[in-house]
């Protein structure tokens, strides 16, 4: 009998939590729409894009008078901000239904557009918070793209490479000093989430340490991932030093084998990637249809 109850309550439960994410969603649309349209109306007050001036005494009149009213949400930054915003995003569509307004403040003083693109399309992909959205841009992530596109656009086509969201310098967590290759693995994996971040969409876990035979001997893969979106097998190699010619070498040898024993007829050739550390930066190394890219 009690579980009955349960179950009842449990349902109840569980619609309301929905219905209050359904909630928050149409509230932060409104409230993006609501700051667009305030922006939009200051904009035309002021006599249009080209004619609108940052210092125009209008939003000062207006910030007293609405600060007055409704408190400080409305003072001469916000204003000024709103005004901004309709400027920076004169179409707010497609975005607009992905972003809150939390993420536009922080998009807001980035200047350049490709640039501004790329971090909107990486909330829109990734569904990243505010917070991740500011820790994606504090580490260099436009700045460290090894493919940049002449023109990003919101939303771009499905047409993908891999490289179109990796990153160059690649940023690891490590929890402690890393001595070994061992240690350096062990810290990917206990961090999978941002290592998958820093190599861009698509990117699943297939195994570590993944054993391959060439009928003599075993090799050991120190990750080998699988990208949805590129339909292929990526294998990663891990270098605590410098790369060298060999490891060219060695990558495309296992890239041979996963190809012959693993990679299915409908897959993509695989790709290999070999993270070295050059400095004190590791470094990707792009391995594929006999190339390397560094």
């Amino acid at each position: 009998m009690e579980e009955k109850y349960y179950v009842e309550i449990e349902h109840l439960v569980k619609r309301n939590e929905v219905n209050k994410k359904v909630r928050q969603l149409e509230e932060n649309q409104t409230l993006v729409t609501f700051y667009w349209t305030i922006g939009k109306l200051i904009v035309e007050a002021q006599g249009g894009g080209k004619n609108a001036k940052y210092g125009n005494e209008l939003i000062k009149k207006w910030s007293i008078k609405l600060t007055k009213l409704y408190g400080k949400g409305y003072n001469y930054t916000n204003l000024s901000r709103f005004r901004q915003f309709y400027l920076t995003f004169p179409n707010i569509a497609p975005a607009g239904q992905y972003l809150t307004w939390s993420h536009y403040r922080e998009l807001l003083p980035i200047k350049d557009e490709n640039k501004r693109n790329y971090y909107i399309n990486l909330c829109i992909k990734n569904n990243l918070s505010k917070r991740d959205l500011v820790k994606e841009i504090k580490s260099n992530s436009y700045e460290r793209l090894i493919d940049k596109p002449d023109k990003i656009e919101i939303i771009p086509s499905q047409k993908y490479a891999i490289t179109n969201d990796m990153k160059n310098p690649i940023i690891i967590e490590v929890n402690q000093e890393i001595k070994t290759e061992q240690e350096l693995e062990i810290n990917i994996l206990a961090n999978l989430d941002s290592f998958f971040k820093q190599l861009g969409n698509g990117f699943t876990y297939v195994g570590h340490q993944y054993k391959i035979s060439d009928g003599k001997n075993n090799y050991y893969i120190d990750l080998l991932l699988f990208n949805y979106e590129f339909n292929a097998f990526v294998i990663i190699e891990l270098k605590l030093r410098s790369l060298r010619k060999e490891d060219k070498a060695q990558m495309e040898f296992y890239m041979k084998l996963v190809d012959e024993q693993v990679k299915k007829p409908f897959h993509n050739k695989t790709i290999g990637i070999i993270i070295s550390k050059e400095s004190d930066q590791f470094v990707i190394n792009f391995v594929r249809e006999e190339d390397i890219f560094l």
